[in-house]
């Protein structure tokens, strides 16, 4: 097979696994920089160019977009989904996962549990806001965020308040969350290939810090999941209609909470933690089901 990694930088480890799997199990691996990809949108010939170079001999793309290029990478996905090029999460997935309020408004609708979460245009409503999630301390998360940054506790009422007020003034988009104590600082990525979770990990902030991303100082411990969280973490990912997703709970008294679901999870804390090939899982995944949007269109 030839498979395209779109990829910013193919010396990051996430990236690296991925070709050093897809080359151990015979195929060729082509790392491609989404940016520096242009496409030509003809009426029934879709084309997408890389260094004046047709990509029409592809057999599968593995798409690895940063937040800050989703916009033209999902441009880039959709161009080869039109050229018939099976692509491992779709780019309409990928977009309903960048959107956190959006996800969160399709998990909700099918069921998934969720910590209580309220979003308002005004700024007459933030009385409200707070009310509807219990109350202070809560958690304050930006939109357009990701891997920790953007997400601050409130601890009191004012604090609460301010934060939102601060946010509006800046024309910031951000949702209110409830702020779970049960959870210690620490919450659980479950990462789902398929229909199967290949691999969990706990991750626990660093002392003084809530926030428990690995990029924020958060350890990784290697931890068993309940077939209840399993169960949740593949509903959430189906919902989001990702191939590949890491699912992020919270353990809470009445039972576990989705936080986010990523539609690129880094590969090098869970693999490290767990001692598991998850890249090579990833690999077997497309290599089962490359073909089937060929037959199906």
């Amino acid at each position: 097979m030839h498979i395209v990694v779109l990829s910013a930088n193919k010396n990051i480890y996430s990236t690296k696994r991925l070709i050093e799997e897809g080359k151990a199990r015979g195929h060729k691996i082509e790392v491609i920089r989404p940016t520096q990809c242009y496409m030509d949108v003809a009426q029934g010939a879709p084309m997408v160019y890389y260094k004046k170079r047709k990509l029409n001999k592809v057999d599968a793309v593995i798409p690895r977009i940063g937040a800050s290029i989703s916009s033209y990478g999902m441009a880039i996905v959709r161009q080869f989904e039109m050229m018939g090029i099976y692509c491992l999460n779709s780019s309409n997935a990928i977009g309903r996962s960048r959107d956190k309020l959006r996800s969160l408004q399709i998990l909700s609708q099918k069921g998934l549990p969720l910590p209580k979460t309220s979003f308002a245009n005004s700024t007459e409503q933030t009385e409200k806001l707070i009310e509807l999630v219990g109350g202070a301390p809560n958690v304050v998360k930006l939109l357009e965020g990701s891997q920790g940054r953007g997400v601050v506790l409130a601890e009191t009422q004012k604090a609460a308040e301010s934060l939102i007020d601060a946010f509006r003034e800046l024309n910031a988009h951000f949702l209110v969350q409830e702020f779970i104590k049960d959870a210690n600082g620490s919450d659980i990525r479950l990462f789902v290939v398929g229909e199967r979770v290949v691999g969990t990990m706990m991750r626990q902030a660093k002392e003084g810090e809530f926030r428990s991303n690995i990029h924020r100082g958060g350890v990784g411990i290697n931890i068993k999941v309940t077939p209840e969280e399993r169960k949740v973490a593949i509903a959430a990912a189906k919902a989001m209609r990702l191939n590949i997703a890491g699912v992020d709970i919270i353990r809470s008294g009445s039972g576990p909470k989705i936080l986010e679901v990523n539609s690129s999870p880094g590969l090098e804390g869970i693999e490290g933690c767990t001692e598991k090939n998850i890249a090579g899982a990833i690999i077997r995944y497309v290599e089962q089901n490359y073909k089937k949007v060929k037959r199906d269109n």
